[in-house]
């Protein structure tokens, strides 16, 4: 007898040239193999795709100028700003500073670092179905990821909410990987996404509360001791870097989000509406996460997710209940990777599994007016900052200056939607700054005490303020104003969406 270790091959068998032994047909050539592409890669490059569709057609709104306005500044004169102000998102506007330097400030590149941060969010949100459910699961995950309107708004927006997308999902693939085998090489990069969500936006580290819950639940399942112990440690190592950004934000909290009021139970549903850039997509969502829950097979997974997306939101109401309120949707916004990998659980339960996927189909066609009202001109400003640019260009003389509504309405950065848009020829004195927002470390320049003397020879001023009266001067300062009427006239007026723009030309 012929043992299975000697038998000989049959003319059917040969080996490949890697000494692989391969069974078919001896003659004729064989066609070379594929390699499919993973399911990751596919999501993170149709978010990208979808995230780039009229990337530069909505015109830059106030939050999106101020990183232009810092990250165009010289690597110290951003520093020295961050230590006034904005210092939460200095990692990001140094990020942006590096890429303008590169690439330049047009809209649609100011904007693609956030598709880019969001197309990653996509690739570890499908990563993070497929540990934890199936390969359905992860497809429905990918799909549905990318085609939420806010997915596509914020990664439509040059701020760092996309980054802190991005770190927070990374993190807890990262942290799901290394629950299998808590090794250190599997903490460590762990470590790294924790301090990056950290440095990006310090309020992302609510996710650490569902996170730590995670570990808990696990560990009371496996009673493994190493696994608290390697989680308390990375987590310790990776807010080294944070805790003096966390004392810093404290400090400019006030000035920063003093705006933001604190919640009432209602909020809560507020927030679950904006946070999905759809109160539609948002009911939909919130009916299909619940659907994992009842699914035997899929239940730990699915209270591990229900712990990522809502344990943050709830402890960002309590936590604004007290000085200070974080509650804004898109501080909350990296929770959507859990939630939307939750509805495509859900999803993927459904039978037959047809209707899963019909239901997929609907939820995004769902969301598509959504997404085209987003890629309007005005889908963020009710302003047009570049119409009253042109008004200025077309009429510009060297020595011009220019007196933007500032005062308490500095805050909606008036003088940045026009800036933004004024030819490189075209500068602009600005009367009314006795010291510029770059000498001052700031966002906003330091406001004469006494207009009448900064006013100086200037001979032309063009002063640009709400639309929607007669008055050229609405809005500015009183002593602004007083000091501009007693020694110009208005030589004419142009109305533009949303803004006054009057040239002035001094009385003789």
């Amino acid at each position: 007898m012929t043992s299975a270790r000697t038998s000989p091959v049959s003319p059917a068998e040969t080996d490949d040239p890697a000494g692989r032994r391969r069974t078919g047909p001896a003659e004729g050539p064989v066609a070379p193999r594929r390699l499919p592409v993973p399911d990751w890669l596919w999501a993170a490059l149709l978010t990208l795709a979808v995230a780039c569709v009229g990337i530069g057609r909505a015109q830059p709104w106030r939050d999106e100028l101020a990183s232009w306005n810092a990250a165009t500044r010289s690597t110290g004169e951003l520093v020295g700003m961050l230590g006034h102000v904005d210092a939460v998102s200095g990692l990001y506007y140094l990020l942006l500073h590096g890429w303008v330097s590169v690439f330049g400030d047009s809209t649609a590149m100011l904007r693609l670092p956030s598709a880019l941060a969001m197309a990653g969010a996509a690739a570890f949100a499908v990563l993070t179905a497929r540990r934890l459910f199936d390969r359905r699961t992860a497809v429905f995950a990918g799909l549905l990821f990318a085609f939420l309107p806010a997915v596509s708004r914020y990664g439509q927006e040059a701020r760092s909410y996309a980054f802190v997308v991005l770190a927070v999902s990374a993190a807890t693939w990262l942290l799901l990987r290394a629950l299998e085998r808590p090794l250190p090489r599997r903490w460590a990069p762990y470590a790294l996404a924790v301090a990056a969500a950290g440095l990006f936006h310090v309020v992302s580290l609510l996710f650490l509360l569902p996170h730590g819950l995670i570990v808990l639940l696990r560990w009371w399942r496996e009673r493994t001791g190493r696994t608290l112990v390697g989680f308390a440690v990375t987590v310790a190592v990776a807010l080294v870097p944070v805790v003096p950004l966390v004392l810093l934000g404290q400090r400019q909290a006030g000035r920063q989000i003093g705006w933001i009021k604190t919640p009432h139970l209602r909020g809560i549903a507020d927030l679950w509406n904006n946070l999905f850039g759809s109160p539609t997509i948002g009911l939909a969502v919130a009916a299909v996460a619940l659907l994992p829950l009842a699914w035997s097979r899929g239940r730990r997974p699915a209270v591990e997710l229900l712990l990522a997306g809502a344990a943050p939101i709830l402890a960002a109401w309590v936590v604004s209940q007290g000085s200070t309120s974080y509650f804004i949707d898109r501080y909350v916004l990296f929770t959507l990777p859990a939630w939307a990998v939750l509805a495509a659980a859900g999803l993927a339960a459904l039978r037959p599994r047809a209707v899963g996927a019909l239901a997929l189909a609907a939820v995004v066609l769902l969301g598509l007016p959504d997404q085209r009202q987003l890629r309007t001109e005005w889908a963020r400003v009710g302003l047009d900052g570049g119409a009253a640019a042109r008004v200025i260009s077309q009429g510009y003389r060297p020595g011009d200056g220019f007196v933007p509504v500032r005062g308490g309405d500095r805050v909606f950065m008036i003088d940045f939607q026009v800036e933004y848009f004024l030819p490189e020829n075209v500068r602009l004195r600005d009367v009314f700054a006795e010291r510029s927002a770059v000498a001052s470390d700031d966002l906003f320049p330091r406001e004469c005490a006494q207009p009448v003397r900064c006013l100086g020879s200037t001979q032309r001023v063009w002063v640009v303020t709400w639309s929607g009266t007669k008055n050229p001067y609405h809005k500015l300062p009183k002593e602004q104003a007083d000091a501009l009427a007693a020694h110009y006239r208005v030589a004419e007026s142009r109305t533009v969406r949303g803004l006054e723009v009057s040239l002035l030309e001094r009385v003789k």
